[in-house]
């Protein structure tokens, strides 16, 4: 199987490598268009700050590229932001595959840090294929100031202050905004549902 990573400026792309790697996937770090075009899989991660990441993508024409993939794409962390509508990290327009807005944490009360940072479960919606074989609340790892509140795209929901998009899912598009290559056992399941959509 082809699988490529998105390159951009943004980091934690190689902990992502990583965990392919033990899944036996060597995957291919690409920013060019035929590359991206023609692969089977395409994971879209990414930490960092949502509006020079945006800048990257445009300068480069790579948010019209990733818009238009046909292939199961998964966007990770910033990736699941950036494949939003806009984001209030910069008051950026993103690449719009998912329409709802970026939102900052707001603490409410002392103990409520940002950044989110830990472990926490996950409500998936039935029948979604990224979490098969987990299943009612399986843990995955996050690590995030950002998030996306609860809309029609949500596969998946957590709390933190308030109940919001963990995952998401619109056609060939998903997106997780925990990290599946630093969530264990669950994340690789993850990571493996995905690379097995469509096959069997």
């Amino acid at each position: 199987m082809n699988v490529a990573i998105v390159k951009y400026n943004a980091g934690n792309i190689y902990s992502v490598v990583n965990a392919l790697r033990r899944m036996g996937i060597e995957p291919m770090l690409t920013d060019d268009a035929e590359e991206l075009a023609k692969a089977d899989r395409v994971l879209f991660p990414g930490q960092g700050e949502a509006r020079g990441a945006m800048e990257y993508l445009k300068a480069r024409r790579l948010d019209e590229v990733i818009r238009s993939l046909r292939q199961p794409v998964l966007g990770i962390c910033v990736g699941q932001q950036l494949l939003c509508k806009h984001s209030e990290e910069g008051d950026v327009d993103c690449i719009g595959v998912f329409d709802a807005e970026v939102k900052r944490f707001q603490p409410k009360k002392h103990e409520d840090k940002v950044p989110c940072m830990g472990w926490n479960n996950l409500r998936c919606k039935a029948g979604e294929k990224l979490f098969e074989g987990l299943g009612d609340e399986p843990y995955v790892y996050f690590v995030h100031s950002y998030y996306v509140p609860l809309c029609e795209e949500t596969a998946a929901a957590a709390e933190y202050i308030l109940p919001y998009s963990a995952a998401m899912h619109k056609d060939n598009f998903y997106a997780c905004q925990f990290h599946p290559e630093k969530s264990g056992k669950v994340g690789e399941q993850i990571l493996r549902n995905f690379m097995e959509m469509g096959l069997k």
